[in-house]
């Protein structure tokens, strides 16, 4: 297991394993893990990458857990929940080798919502404390990153996520199809399905997940720590031909622009360019009349200051899943990170591009509720909420 590393400093840098099978879900942010693998990225470093498309969140955690997939795009969240045994699967030890995107996913609302005049957070938070047909919302995995921005917007407007509406589990390409047959009022979802609902009629987006937190962490470049050990060289050669293409895409809008042709062919999102190409160009409009230009739309790169894996993303995602009762104890929030955090393997990757990295693993934001998370008090962070679950036994279930 001490081998491996040694090799790299003696500068037998050769991939273990050449052939990589690759997991990702039809979502516009696994860009670049698609561009490293059909533009030649991937074979400049060594690799052949085999991209495979999952139909669900939980098909792609057992399959990257049991060794199916050697990497994938993954959930931040769920990355820690399989680390930390959440969700009904035994724990496995995890790694994130990179971030792959910040920003750029959506709540949307439902034409019902819409044409009662529900098209506000403060006119939803009415609605939802009246008397009532409880309403119920949509998210991808129950500890994945739409939950948890779905949970966070819903509780600084006031409204109890677990309490006051019903939370489900949907895919995301699965999301306007459900909303169209009237089983669900809104939904937390990646793009381009939330572009696609708006196009389409069905609904509006009320808020974007970086008005909740600019810049937040979103999909990782997840694999297990069983592979890193194994093939460190092929997990460095992975980070550097991803990192490469991220760096790619956004070197000119002619790049994006053709890297959302890419996408939507039917080998990945199978949508349409209209659907994929405003919102990665940071162009919105919400379908209540409004379009603006995000300052914080989708990053894949943007110099690097995207793809870090930093302590206190992973950490913020624990506190979460403490204050919603996923998880009954504290973990060692720092401890846990590090563990998971390939840090010290992102930044040689990155050296290697000539990427810089940011020298702190820890950085601060500002939340849409004025609390800011910096990574220092991880144990007070997570019961700082006035809203939260913290007594209550942890549910993670799976399924409409």
């Amino acid at each position: 297991m001490n081998t491996a590393p040694l090799a790299w400093v003696n500068g037998s840098d050769a991939p273990e394993k050449t052939s990589l099978n690759i997991g990702y879900m039809a979502l516009t942010d696994c860009a670049s893990v698609v561009v490293a693998a059909t533009q030649g990225f991937a074979q400049q470093h060594g690799l052949t990458l085999n991209l495979v498309r999952q139909g669900s969140w939980a098909g792609l955690r057992d399959k990257l857990a049991n060794g199916e997939l050697d990497a994938a795009h993954c959930l931040y969240g769920l990355v820690y929940a399989v680390h930390l045994g959440i969700g009904g699967v035994p724990a496995s030890a995890m790694a994130v080798l990179m971030g792959l995107n910040q920003n750029a996913q959506a709540i949307n609302l439902s034409p019902a919502l819409q044409q009662q005049g529900v098209t506000s957070p403060e006119a939803l938070a009415q609605r939802v404390h009246q008397q009532g047909a409880r309403l119920t919302f949509a998210q991808t995995f129950p500890t994945g990153t739409h939950a948890m921005w779905l949970y966070y917007w819903l509780a600084s407007q006031g409204i109890h996520p677990l309490h006051d509406v019903t939370s489900v589990v949907v895919p995301p390409a699965q999301m306007t199809a459900h909303m169209q047959a009237g089983r669900i009022d809104g939904f937390c979802v990646g793009e381009p399905w939330a572009a696609a609902a708006v196009s389409q009629g069905q609904g509006f987006t009320l808020a974007t997940s970086q008005s909740i937190w600019p810049d937040h962490p979103e999909k990782v470049l997840a694999c297990t720590r069983a592979f890193v050990e194994h093939c460190p060289n092929s997990a460095r050669a992975l980070v550097k031909a991803v990192l490469a293409a991220s760096r790619f895409i956004e070197q000119s809008p002619e790049n994006v622009r053709s890297t959302a042709q890419l996408l939507s062919g039917s080998a990945y999102l199978d949508t349409a360019l209209e659907n994929i190409e405003p919102r990665l160009l940071g162009n919105y409009q919400d379908g209540l009349g409004n379009t603006w230009h995000d300052r914080h739309a989708l990053r894949l790169f943007d110099q690097g200051r995207a793809n870090l894996p930093y302590l206190s993303d992973g950490m913020w995602f624990m506190t979460q899943f403490r204050r919603w009762g996923l998880l009954r104890d504290d973990p060692d929030y720092l401890g846990v990170a590090r563990q998971v955090q390939q840090l010290q393997l992102y930044r040689e990757a990155a050296d290697a591009l000539g990427v810089s990295s940011p020298g702190s693993a820890m950085r601060s934001s500002l939340l849409i509720d004025g609390t800011r998370w910096d990574g220092t008090d991880p144990y007070a962070y997570a019961r700082s909420f006035r809203l939260h679950a913290l007594g209550q036994a942890p549910d993670a279930r799976v399924g409409l």
